[in-house]
This record gives structure tokens, sequence and C-alpha cells, in this order.
């Protein structure tokens, strides 16, 4: 199992399962506490902090928990052990990824995603036919120097 693998899986025991089953619809994962469980499963911090402060933010770990990120408290570069991350479920009804009950969003499940395709795809589509229209207009113009009749 890759490192980021291993962090998102103590921050999903230790932070995120422990306040969805206790009801909170907001928590936050400061990086020292996440560090210092990784560091107890025996796994090493030695100049890591910027692996564990990215692991805990990516759509991976979002999407799967149903997590969105509300602010990121620490230094400007975000990339310390004073970081605390805060998140909010997206989906307090949604049962856990993990538990059991569910599987991970995905973007064929996720309603908000699979709209984002249709979008992508009508914008696709409605550029490349305007562009058709405006060739199209271009090759129909005149010459300059002849008449319209």
């Amino acid at each position: 199992m890759q490192l980021s693998d291993e962090i998102r899986r103590i921050a999903r025991a230790g932070f995120v399962l422990p306040a969805r089953q206790s009801g909170e619809e907001e928590f936050s994962i400061a990086v020292r506490d996440l560090m210092d469980r990784a560091e107890t499963e025996g796994i090493s911090t030695v100049q890591r902090t910027p692996a564990f402060c990215a692991s805990i933010q990516t759509r991976e770990f979002l999407e799967t928990d149903a997590l969105e990120v509300t602010r990121v408290d620490g230094p400007e570069s975000k990339r310390s052990t004073t970081v605390v991350v805060h998140y909010r479920f997206r989906d307090f009804s949604r049962p856990l990824a993990g538990s059991g009950d569910v599987s991970p969003l995905t973007a064929s499940a996720d309603p908000l995603m699979r709209l984002r395709g249709v979008l992508k795809g009508a914008m696709r589509e409605g550029a490349a036919a305007f562009l058709r229209e405006l060739r199209r207009d271009k090759e129909d113009e005149p010459a300059g120097d002849e008449k319209v009749a």
C-alpha cells in the first residue's frame, strides 16, 4: 500500500468515522495528530509532512466519504505540521464508504459529476457547431470586388 493510501486510511479510521458516528456534521484533522497516529502504527513521518497535508485534501479522500474542505488553517504554504484541515460532510444522510453500506461516489454515481459531463459535452458540441457556422458563412461571402445581385 502506498504512503498516501496509508495516510488516508489512518485519517478515515481516526477522524472521519468517529466524527460521522458521533453525528458531527463538521470536524477537523490536525496534521500533527495524524502524523502521531501514523507513527504509532509504525509509519515513518520524517520529512513527509507535505505528503500528509496533501493526502487528506485529495479528490479521492473527499469523494470517498462525501466531504468538502471548509477551510485550511496554517502557514501560507499549507505544508506544515501546524496545518489543520476543516471538513463538512456533503451528504450526511449517505452511509460512509467502507462501512459496508455503500461504495464510494464515482463520477458516474454522483449526479453533479454527471451534470458536469453533460454540460462539458454540450459546450464542446456548441463550440464546434459555432465554428462550422462561421466557416460556412466565410465561404459563402463574395470576394471583395464582386457585387452581390
